[in-house]
């Protein structure tokens, strides 16, 4: 972690003077001049006498500030309400970009998150979770593609976590999904998660779900070992008809006996399991993966060159030019679909709605920020741009 104090020491300010700068008043006394005399030794032409401090240190600058939001909240042009943003839980505050070491122009993503019930009894590992409803929960980016669920991976050497949610059901994740998933009003208390249990991937291997959509009963948990825990839940659904990744996993599992034995899959669990037509996409079929990964001879999981390949083949042209073949919005098109299968999902209870940033972004202190609800000004009811830009403390001109 690194502390204000250590960048201000970085700097050549010492320790005497670094204690000036609790008084937030000094901040704009000590470095609008350096900046200018920086300028001026760069040979930058500036008119000094248009410069001016945006913060309400310039009552003629808040002034403008103020008059601005009166107006547009006369005109009903701005609103005030909870909105996703990227958030530091250890500043407590949202992190625009000049608050970051890392992640400029990064924003919150939405996936759909599946929710994978633990089917009873509960296995050993789960077994003090008795009573509850327990789910293992998926991010994912393409909820129209759950009717071809055929298993559900897990890393079996990531941490789990178990925990309530405000409904009184428990879910599984990583630690980082649920720190989101608390400062996005999932818990009963805002950003904090009550751990139930801590599980490593191996204690959940072969655990028996009831899946959404799928047109198999039960699927089980089985072992992939590219997934990351950076992204996501650290729990993935497997759709080997259309995703290339799940088809060559699947078949690493099926092929593998030993592998199998190494983490207790019965051949139940795995051999039944086929790849499911669930979207035609022109010229390549209703089995887009399998398709792809035999073109490009993948040969594993960990063929990542050929897979590359495969996804680039399926993923863009399945998405605007495939056709759902199965369920009530049979014969649509896939990016017509989408939106209408996460909605009815959501409805339905199999899913929530569920953000984290686009990719990793830290603020300057280190710290390793969420994506959470916030009361803050917005334009509009269907604009996303938002009005939390903290007035900057540098000259402008």
């Amino acid at each position: 972690m690194t502390y204000q104090w250590d960048i201000m020491r970085s700097l050549g300010i010492n320790d005497h003077d670094i204690r000036k700068f609790t008084d937030p008043q000094h901040w704009l006394e000590y470095f609008p001049p350096l900046a200018k005399e920086d300028l001026k030794s760069l040979g930058v032409r500036v008119d000094w006498r248009r410069s001016f401090i945006t913060t309400d240190a310039n009552p003629y600058y808040d002034s403008f500030v103020r008059w601005q939001f009166t107006k547009l909240k006369e005109r009903k042009k701005i609103k005030f309400g909870k909105r996703h943003t990227i958030f530091s839980p250890l500043e407590g505050q949202p992190s625009m970009d000049h608050d970051r070491a890392t992640g400029e122009g990064v924003g919150p993503q939405e996936y759909t998150l599946i929710k994978m019930k633990v089917v009873e009894p509960l296995p050993k590992s789960l077994s003090s979770l008795a009573g509850h409803l327990v789910f293992l929960v998926a991010a994912t980016l393409r909820p129209e593609t759950m009717y071809g669920q055929t298993n559900c991976w897990l890393h079996p050497d990531i941490n789990y976590i178990a925990f309530p949610v405000k409904t009184g059901e428990v879910f599984i994740s990583t630690t980082r999904a649920a720190l989101n998933m608390a400062y996005q009003d999932f818990t009963s208390e805002y950003g904090k998660t009550q751990v139930l249990l801590h599980l490593k991937g191996e204690e959940l291997m072969g655990v028996a779900l009831k899946a959404p959509l799928t047109s198999y009963d039960v699927i089980y948990t089985l072992p992939m070992l590219t997934i990351k825990e950076d992204k996501g839940t650290g729990v993935v659904t497997s759709v080997p008809s259309d995703a290339p990744d799940d088809y060559a996993a699947l078949r690493d599992v099926q092929k593998k006996k030993a592998l199998r034995d190494k983490f207790g899959i019965t051949n139940e669990m795995v051999l039944p399991y086929k790849p499911v037509p669930i979207i035609d996409i022109p010229g390549i079929g209703n089995l887009s993966a399998v398709t792809a990964c035999d073109q490009f001879k993948v040969s594993s999981q960990n063929d990542k060159s050929q897979l590359e390949k495969a996804k680039e083949m399926t993923y863009l042209k399945g998405f605007y030019e495939g056709v759902l073949l199965v369920g009530p919005h049979s014969g649509k098109k896939v990016q017509e679909a989408k939106k209408l299968i996460q909605g009815d999902m959501v409805a339905s209870g199999e899913a929530v709605l569920y953000q984290e940033p686009e990719r990793s972004v830290t603020t300057r202190s280190g710290d390793q920020c969420v994506v959470a609800l916030t009361n803050q000004w917005w334009v509009g009811p269907s604009s996303l741009r938002a009005l939390t830009c903290y007035p900057c403390q540098h000259l402008h001109t």
